[in-house]
């Protein structure tokens, strides 16, 4: 098979150069985390080291799920606050205080709703969102500022906003340039925490940057690491300002019993290792800046590609009919073809008509030829049976 969608197998399946230090670290010694080791200090080190110097305090987690709650419960702390700004479609985990933030979860079938504490701002889809066109850009972020000063007009005081760097859930969504800047002022102004959440996006995903809040030149407040933090094994990290992490430390211990275990330190040490040696955030803008380009120019022969969008291995495709529609068909016939020929790929989006491409980041240019090849026969077999 070859895998364009598996975003956590982040620097390869099977990679030897992670499972062997992980089994003799296991073999070893794995423990609580109160028993000290070297192993999470050399990794805290070599992982801030990614970061600008403002964000200076890790704290491990086991998930992204549950690094997002201790991102949430910082904010609250610092900010003596409750309510939350977050993005509609943005999906931030499975736990309790992180699907109320999730509009993904809380609006979709099954959800109760919007709670009371979260606030929205439009999902900034230039294509088929509240503003469309050539002025979408300066009217999704004058909107949100201008919402966020409505806010506080009528006493709603805000202890945070959390964001995806690149909506995933929400359809491979790039954020406005200019567009962080912008809420982050807004929201800082109003004595707000900024929370990046770069699970999905992080690690040299998009190539130009490691991390994807550099695209829109902002330092958040607080970062949520987590998926290919560990290739596959369960981490999470939270990256704070030393600002925040005195807040938070108010004499309410925070402990984690495995978060930063020996075997989690020595593997994501080693996933920053990889990334280093084998340039594989370089790879990314390499290969996505090609597959990007190629992915564009079939669409002139296939209309039904509406847009192309994202950065280095971080790609979406959106699939809208004759009238415009959003063609989830389409999408879920276009994905089962593609498994048909041994290519593992996948929907997303609100309406599940964008096609997702985030391989593992030692996907080549070979790599990259055979899913162009298979992805524009699909295309053509598709239309055909279409009439």
């Amino acid at each position: 098979y070859l895998d364009t969608v598996n975003n956590v197998a982040h620097v390869g399946h099977e990679n030897y150069n992670i499972v062997y230090p992980a089994q003799r670290q296991l073999a070893y010694l794995n423990t609580n985390t109160r028993y000290l080791s070297n192993h999470i200090v050399d990794y805290a080190d070599k992982l801030l080291e990614t970061f600008p110097k403002k964000l200076s305090v890790v704290h491990f987690t086991n998930s992204g799920s549950e690094a997002n709650e201790l991102a949430l419960r910082m904010a609250e702390t610092y900010s003596k606050r409750k309510n939350m700004l977050a993005v509609e479609v943005g999906y931030h985990g499975n736990t309790g205080r992180v699907i109320d933030v999730s509009s993904y979860k809380f609006d979709s079938s099954g959800g109760s709703g919007k709670p009371e504490n979260t606030y929205l701002l439009p999902l900034p889809d230039k294509l088929r969102g509240k503003f469309t066109g050539d002025d979408s850009q300066k009217n999704y972020i004058d909107h949100a500022v201008k919402y966020i000063k409505k806010l506080a007009n009528e006493g709603v005081k805000l202890a945070g906003f959390i964001h995806e760097s690149i909506l995933s859930c929400g359809g491979q969504i790039v954020l406005p340039e200019g567009y962080l800047q912008a809420v982050y002022k807004a929201v800082r102004a109003q004595g707000g925490v900024c929370i990046a959440d770069e699970v999905q996006v992080g690690f040299g995903r998009t190539g130009k940057h490691f991390w994807a809040f550099e695209l829109q030149n902002v330092i958040p407040d607080v970062v949520v690491l987590g998926k290919p933090i560990g290739n596959g094994h369960p981490m999470g990290a939270v990256i704070c300002t030393e600002e925040i992490a005195y807040a938070f430390d108010n004499g309410m211990e925070y402990f984690n019993t495995f978060g930063g275990n020996p075997v989690s330190a020595v593997v994501g040490k080693v996933v920053l290792d990889e990334i280093e040696n084998k340039k594989l955030q370089q790879n990314a803008l390499l290969v996505g800046t090609y597959l990007k380009k190629g992915l564009e120019h079939m669409r002139s022969d296939f209309p039904i590609i509406a847009d192309v969008r994202g950065h280095g291995l971080f790609l979406g495709i959106e699939f809208l009919d004759e009238a415009g529609k959003p063609d989830a068909d389409f999408a879920y016939a276009f994905s089962e073809h593609m498994l048909s020929r041994k290519i593992l790929i996948s929907t997303d989006g609100p309406d599940y008509n964008v096609i997702k491409i985030k391989p593992p980041l030692t996907f080549k240019l070979e790599h990259a030829d055979i899913l162009l090849k298979n992805i524009r026969e699909v295309l053509a077999l598709l239309t055909l049976l279409r009439g």
